[in-house]
């Protein structure tokens, strides 16, 4: 074991930022924390912090060596398939070990009207024969792909403003989690949403919406989150990410 272990994060979901702070308070480890930077003002984690992309997989391989990182999690969005490629691919190249933490996706419920699809493109496909007003909670990433729908009007809820090519009929509403369920009650009333759009996330913070469309008794498009990369370890919970640290780096300094 070496003196100080070298963990970095990739990520920046709840979960990352939770496994950060319990890493952080342990002797002998230092967490840098590794955010995409799509995001104008992120929740920043405890301890170092890094913002931007590697430029691929070769790139975060070079960064793990120049940095001596001993251990790298993956806490990524469960949709950022593209960094997760790329961790494996560079934890393959510098026979790093490598886990992947992702919050379990959401399962259905009585008095749930879910319709999975695989794809964006799948979701825009099939809204049209589902409702007129849509409340599209896929991130201002995706607007382009629902930009020829004009018989649909949106209300599209992100962190940041969307970039120029988005929806004819489009409202935006710039807003952080989580959400209450009363809350959204609320703003589906107040804007008459005749159907909810949304990635299979997971996790609690935005689980309201899920629980007021129930309510409600609107149809919910719900997009297949991508498979996860086989022959690499994934949990759950952080607390199961850092039993498996324990196992796989051990007690490390006293």
């Amino acid at each position: 074991m070496p003196d100080t272990l070298n963990v970095l994060i990739l990520g920046g979901t709840d979960e990352a930022r939770r496994l950060a702070a319990a890493l952080a308070g342990r002797a002998g480890t230092r967490v840098v924390s590794s955010l995409a930077g799509r995001v104008r003002d992120p929740k920043l984690p405890v301890g170092e912090v890094r913002e931007g992309g590697f430029g691929g997989p070769g790139g975060l391989a070079a960064w793990l060596a120049e940095h001596d990182v001993h251990v790298v999690v993956d806490a990524t969005h469960p949709f950022a398939a593209r960094m997760t490629a790329s961790a494996v691919e560079a934890a393959r190249r510098t026979g790093l070990p490598l886990l992947i933490l992702r919050r379990p996706g959401w399962r259905e419920a009585p008095g749930d009207d879910w319709r999975w699809v695989p794809s964006l493109e799948a979701a825009a496909g099939l809204l049209p024969s589902l409702g007129e007003r849509v409340f599209l909670t896929t991130g201002r990433r995706s607007l382009p792909v629902f930009a020829g729908l004009d018989g649909q009007w949106f209300l599209a809820r992100s962190v940041d403003r969307p970039g120029p090519l988005v929806p004819r009929r489009l409202e935006v509403l710039l807003s952080r989690g989580p959400f209450t369920v009363d809350g959204e009650l609320a703003l589906m009333r107040e804007h008459r949403v005749e159907v909810l759009v949304t990635k299979d996330s997971g996790g609690e913070m935005t689980t309201a919406k899920l629980l007021a469309a129930r309510e409600l008794g609107l149809p919910v498009v719900i997009v297949r989150r991508p498979p996860p990369p086989e022959g690499v370890t994934s949990v759950e919970t952080v607390e199961a990410a850092l039993a498996w640290l324990e196992t796989a780096t051990g007690p490390g300094p006293a």
